[in-house]
């Protein structure tokens, strides 16, 4: 079934085209844990040409969040319990942008456009904020001890690791919990976790030596992604490859989507790296790229799996429909209307952008 979304001004400043020669790879360096040094490297996409992007007022950095909209890059410190914000173009400090929070580790927005962000500390609520930085709630009804990974699944159920806890929690839409839905029984110290296009989903087992895959009832599938060491941080790239930080060497490795090991992209130490956690893909090229407004785009169904897409505009257009993990599902070029079979796709969430050559217009929201 399709479903429509207004699009936040976030998902609007969002672009699917595949990473250009242009784009960067931005990683959060750990460092000694608790202790300095501590850094945001940015890479070009090959994992060549580091550079020091953020240094100043982190504090054990945790995870990274560009807000284009606004210019912005936010990062969550876990020692200062702070979400720290800079200018995402020179990586300059701004403001201390949300203060008193116990130890945040991860920030993602979520299907209703809030930030949500965890917590290592305290009573292990999280905690969701206006874009703004305008404290919303306390989502969940219950905490998450040691809470770093969260993803949600293509009926908006928020799912929360627990690293000491050696598990991940089920959340349902109102936050009210559903009990956990993968135990202690294969997971050493589970860190980011998220859901694939077969809505099975994925664990970083940091204190193991893989990516776990559980199935869609939390039944555990088998080692996905092999030869890892203090895994954390994940990004996926256009070819459906994904990096995940490899905190043992100080490397960001690439691994097929077939789970074969491509390559070390950053080598061990590169730029100074020493214990990477998070990882950000940031397409570069498309930034001054305009979002058109002349032409106005209208999504329907004519069944059960086929959809039509509509313009005002005469000109040649391209068609991109991505999943909300960043691959590319649809690429189609068309003038004026196209139909498209959904019927592929498999459950969870898509995002509709047109493009010509004068830029760029996103519409809405899938949920298939």
């Amino acid at each position: 079934m399709l479903k429509l979304y207004t699009l936040s001004a976030l998902f609007a400043s969002i672009l699917f085209y595949g990473y250009s020669q242009d784009s960067s790879l931005y990683v959060s360096d750990a460092g000694n844990w608790s202790n300095p040094p501590w850094q945001v490297l940015r890479y070009d996409m090959d994992g060549q040409n580091p550079e020091v992007f953020i240094f100043e007022n982190l504090a054990w950095p945790q995870d990274i969040l560009f807000l284009e909209s606004e210019g912005t890059v936010l990062i969550s410190n876990l020692n200062s319990g702070k979400i720290t914000r800079y200018n995402a173009s020179t990586g300059a400090y701004l403001d201390d942008f949300i203060t008193g929070l116990n130890g945040p580790t991860r920030m993602k927005i979520g299907p209703d456009s809030l930030l949500y962000i965890l917590q290592w500390n305290g009573n292990g609520m999280v905690k969701r904020y206006e874009l703004s930085g305008t404290f919303v709630d306390d989502f969940t009804s219950i905490g998450v001890n040691q809470s770093i990974g969260l993803d949600w699944d293509a009926d908006t159920n928020l799912y929360v690791s627990s690293y000491n806890g050696k598990s991940v929690r089920k959340f349902d839409v109102n936050g009210t919990d559903q009990g956990l839905f993968i135990d202690t029984t294969n997971l050493l110290g589970p860190t980011n976790i998220w859901f694939d296009e077969n809505g099975d989903l994925l664990v970083a087992d940091y204190n193991g030596t893989s990516v776990k895959r559980f199935d869609a009832n939390g039944n555990f599938q088998g080692d996905y992604l092999t030869g890892l060491g203090q895994s954390e941080g994940v990004a996926f790239m256009a070819d459906e490859s994904t990096l995940i930080g490899n905190g043992i060497n100080g490397s960001v490795k690439r691994f097929a989507a077939n789970g074969n090991l491509i390559e070390d992209l950053v080598t061990p130490g590169s730029g100074g790296l020493i214990r990477p956690n998070a990882l950000v893909l940031r397409d570069e090229s498309t930034l001054s790229i305009p979002e058109l407004t002349d032409f106005e785009v209208t999504i329907m169904p004519l069944n059960d799996s086929n959809y039509r897409v509509v313009t005002s505009s005469d000109e040649q257009l391209q068609l991109m429909i991505i999943s909300a993990s960043g691959q590319q599902v649809l690429e189609q070029s068309f003038q004026k209307k196209i139909t498209f079979d959904a019927k592929p796709f498999a459950s969870g969430a898509y995002f509709v952008s047109i493009r010509n050559e004068k830029g760029y217009h996103s519409t809405q929201m899938l949920q298939f």
